[in-house]
């Protein structure tokens, strides 16, 4: 397509973003959840992604009758639905304390001015964006690893709405606006040095990743990213694992964290295995606690 054409349908396609953002506003946070939420369950299941959902929860619960699974899956449309309003709302969900309780924010005050760099990993569950938010209420200005938006007019946007939960930006991987993936190989360098320079760094860490390494989850390897790992390991960072659990059907959650422990042995590649698997088991118990959370609808699996 022609630069100019492109441009054309980039700047056509992030008016009507906008608009869908003022439309979303105009409305309370939670009515709005609602309505995004029935339409989600409404349309999602005639879509391509509604099949992967399926098999997916298949995989993982191949003992779970039919009807209760298409139940999961109906449900976290459900979530997705809200958590797409939400995102263009975080400011009006930061700024009521009642819609977030951080259920053991007495281990995080342990650390306080003694954090040190850290990595956080979290998975897609509740609402993950607001998984941060600890981190940045503690005053630790953390930042985060995120999939470039093609769109650079769109991208630029939601990154500018992000800020107020990442501090300290939002570093993008894969390919950029060209296809060009020389910006992803930058960032790779960028978060190393970002933590090694004391910075504390979130990381969506539930997906298929072609350059990971096998992890069991539930019962199957799955290739997993080993960046996390691989960095603690290297520069000493600490680990740290989250998640938001929304509270019923509101914008409202609860924020959980753990810390991981890093292996550090004489064997650098077996301590990444070993570290990565680890978080790869917590987050699958977590999902077992609430399976109709969980972002089924991901590629998981090979």
């Amino acid at each position: 397509m022609p630069s100019s054409l492109l441009d054309l349908r980039n700047r056509l396609e992030y008016a009507l973003l906008r608009v869908l953002v003022w439309l979303v506003r105009l409305a309370p946070l939670d009515v709005a959840g609602n309505v995004s939420a029935r339409i989600w369950q409404l349309v999602a299941p005639y879509g391509r992604r509604q099949q992967r959902a399926l098999d997916n929860i298949a995989r993982a619960y191949p003992d779970m009758p039919l009807t209760e699974r298409q139940a999961i899956i109906h449900t976290m449309w459900g979530n997705l639905g809200r958590v797409m309003v939400e995102t263009i709302q975080i400011d009006r969900i930061i700024a009521d304390p009642a819609r977030i309780d951080f259920i053991n924010e007495r281990l995080f005050n342990r650390y306080a001015g003694k954090m040190g760099p850290a990595v956080a990993m979290t998975l897609h569950m509740g609402n993950w964006e607001l998984t941060a938010w600890p981190m940045t209420k503690a005053g630790w200005h953390p930042a985060a690893v995120y999939r470039l938006v093609k769109n650079p007019y769109a991208d630029r946007y939601l990154r500018e709405q992000r800020r107020t939960i990442y501090p300290a930006g939002l570093l993008a991987r894969g390919a950029d606006y060209e296809g060009d993936d020389s910006e992803g190989q930058r960032t790779a360098r960028r978060i190393m040095d970002f933590v090694r320079q004391g910075g504390r760094l979130g990381i969506v860490s539930d997906l298929f990743d072609r350059h990971g390494i096998p992890a069991p989850f539930f019962g199957h390897d799955a290739n997993s990213t080993m960046v996390p790992a691989m960095i603690a390991r290297r520069v000493g960072s600490r680990i740290w694992l989250a998640r938001c659990v929304r509270l019923g059907a509101a914008s409202r959650f609860k924020i959980e964290v753990k810390e991981l422990k890093v292996v550090r042995t004489a064997n650098a590649g077996d301590d990444i295995r070993a570290t990565t698997a680890a978080a790869q088991r917590q987050f699958e118990a977590w999902i077992r606690e609430a399976p109709d959370q969980w972002m089924w609808s991901n590629r998981r699996w090979s």
